[in-house]
């Protein structure tokens, strides 16, 4: 009888010792056709239950919330059904081997404590020692009151009439390196810079890094003056030349910025949208589709739900906008055929879509007009786009920067296309988002060059 205890009890222990091993990150590379991606799943205890969150670092994707996870008997199953995705495997202590499911595909998966994400090779990202200063630094937002964190980067014996460059960075939460696809493209530009004379102040966006996150539901306007009180905070330690080089949604917020602060000098802007949002958006889905292998139908679709949709966020007057809108959405999902969604996955795109779609930020970046400051600003500006940009298109979108800076009668201003780069500014084949993370090149030296040497003969 006390044999039979005992072997209870260890069997309990055991399972228990098992339980508690699974949780903490693991690693996993899903093999798709030629296509190596890794995935990183964070596995943790809330209560008696488990939750898990994955990174797709090659798709730009941190802290996906898996809806259900389950482990019992050492069998975990990760239930991500609103994305079309599952993960079912055996835990033996060491690694979970298992299955990998998406829209009907099944992959052979392990995930392992071993870290996979050093197989990408990242040749441009700089490494110390460095042959100039870098000092990290605090300061607050002027209005808000919430602190902001960055890096100051600077040639040796640096004098402050030089110039010095603000780096804002794109749509989303992001580091000061501007870190996504497992690249770093701030950092390699700030290195470039540093090397060539021109020093940088790089920052982490709210609640990210140092960075405090400030009020909720803060948007494209609030970022703005976060970066307003950066130019604040250098002109204060003496600096005299400071420009803006903003990427993407940092390439709205820089006119914005240089429209209220006078001691902003100069502007680069990197995927800078010319055109209104909503257009833009638009097009991008659109493009993304095409070079996807999407369908003309399927598209055309797509692209009337997304009007439809954008037309009433922008117009919206009620109480409840996410509510509102997913009773909208549905009503429009179930006009489609079986063949290009199931019903019983109609109520969950509808949430994903409506969630994204209707909050603060997202309602003031789609009623955002660029040409309403690109029009006042008479600064220096470098405009630069790759012709592989699906994001922000660079055809029209260079076309409206220039229309719109002509309106202002900015003399001094350079508007470059440059041939085969992505919206990251790397060399691309097809520009598809997909391929971020597979290519090695961080950000385009020709690129880098033509921003060092712009700035340098301002100076002139």
């Amino acid at each position: 009888m006390k044999t039979k205890i005992f072997s209870t009890a260890f069997l309990l222990m055991l399972h228990f010792v098992f339980a508690q091993n699974i949780l903490g990150t693991w690693y996993g590379i899903l093999d798709i056709q030629t296509q190596k991606l890794p995935l990183v799943v964070h596995l943790e205890k809330e209560g008696n239950n488990y939750k898990s969150t994955f990174d797709s670092p090659m798709q730009g994707a941190k802290g996906i919330a898996v809806q259900t996870t389950t482990f019992i008997n050492n069998e975990l199953i990760l239930d991500a059904s609103n994305m079309g995705v599952s993960f079912k495997g055996s835990f033996n202590g060491e690694v979970i081997d298992g299955t990998f499911s998406q829209n009907g595909m099944n992959i052979p998966f392990v995930l392992s404590r071993t870290n996979t994400a050093a197989v990408m090779n990242r040749p441009q990202e700089p490494k110390p020692p460095f042959n100039y200063d870098t000092t990290d630094i605090n300061f607050k937002n002027d209005s808000d009151g919430n602190l902001l964190a960055g890096t100051l980067a600077s040639p040796k014996n640096f004098n402050k009439k030089n110039p010095i460059l603000i780096m804002i960075t794109g749509s989303g939460a992001q580091d000061r390196n501007e870190e996504l696809y497992g690249h770093k493209p701030f950092l390699v530009m700030s290195d470039d810079l540093a090397k060539k004379g021109i020093a940088t102040l790089r920052i982490d966006d709210r609640g990210v890094g140092g960075s405090e996150k400030g009020k909720d539901g803060a948007t494209t306007a609030d970022f703005a003056t976060d970066i307003s009180s950066a130019v604040n905070y250098l002109a204060k330690q003496g600096y005299q030349n400071i420009g803006l080089i903003g990427h993407s949604e940092g390439g709205m917020i820089a006119p914005m910025v240089s429209g209220e602060n006078t001691k902003v000098k100069f502007l680069v802007l990197l995927a800078g949208p010319g055109i209104p949002i909503e257009d833009l958006l638009l097009q991008q889905t659109n493009d993304i589709a095409k070079i996807s292998g999407e369908d003309d139908k399927s598209i055309a679709v797509k692209e009337l739900l997304n009007r439809k949709m954008f037309s009433y966020i922008k117009n919206y007057q009620g109480g409840n906008l996410k509510d509102d809108l997913k009773k909208i959405v549905i009503s429009e999902l179930q006009k489609l055929p079986a063949d290009q969604i199931s019903p019983d996955q109609i109520d969950a795109v509808a949430e994903q879509q409506t969630k994204r779609f209707s909050d603060g930020w997202f309602r003031y970046f789609l009623k955002f007009n660029p040409d309403d400051y690109l029009s006042k600003v008479k600064i220096p500006v470098l405009a630069i786009n790759g012709s592989l940009d699906l994001q922000v298109s660079a055809k029209e979108n260079l076309a409206g920067i220039k229309n719109s800076l002509t309106k202002a009668g900015n003399r001094n201003f350079e508007i470059v296309a440059f041939k085969g780069l992505n919206h990251l500014f790397q060399t691309a084949k097809t520009g598809n988002p997909s391929e971020y993370g597979q290519i090695e090149e961080t950000f385009s030296p020709n690129v880098l060059d033509k921003i060092s040497s712009w700035i340098l003969q301002l100076q002139k």
